[in-house]
């Protein structure tokens, strides 16, 4: 007999702390960011655009999330993966929405299981992995 054990998924309640607790610590760094929620799903949850953030930003946040969602790890893990000679550097990009190797993307986990990812864009790569991840402790 098994027994399995539901696991929560990412809300949209959740997904507005997400991105609430990223802009907080955007704006104490005085950066102007995009940040995007997705469900385990890759569905958009939830979306913020600073006014004085540039429009790319908020693909840019979209695609990092989906990269850290397909690939189950923070974007900023994943570069070197890509150069050549890396176990990346071949991979498809016929997705949806193509992948991004750029820091800023991180997968949000539940229970030990994959329940959606945060993206942020608009900052130096090192700053949104770091608003980013800083939202997902947030959340724990």
């Amino acid at each position: 007999m098994s027994t399995t054990t539901a696991v929560t998924p990412l809300t949209t309640s959740d997904a507005e702390a997400l991105v609430a607790a990223a802009h907080r610590a955007a704006e104490a760094a005085d950066v102007t960011v995009s940040v995007t929620v997705l469900d385990a799903g890759g569905h958009l949850l939830a979306f913020r655009r600073d006014d004085r953030a540039v429009l790319i930003s908020g693909e840019t946040s979209t695609r990092k999330a989906f990269t850290a969602l397909q690939l189950n790890a923070p974007t900023a893990d994943l570069v070197d993966a890509v150069q050549p000679g890396g176990p990346f550097h071949t991979l498809p990009t016929a997705l949806d929405r193509p992948l991004l190797f750029i820091a800023g993307g991180v997968p949000v986990h539940r229970d030990g299981h994959l329940i959606g990812a945060i993206g942020v864009g608009g900052g130096a790569p090192e700053q949104d992995h770091g608003f980013a991840t800083a939202a997902v402790k947030a959340l724990a």
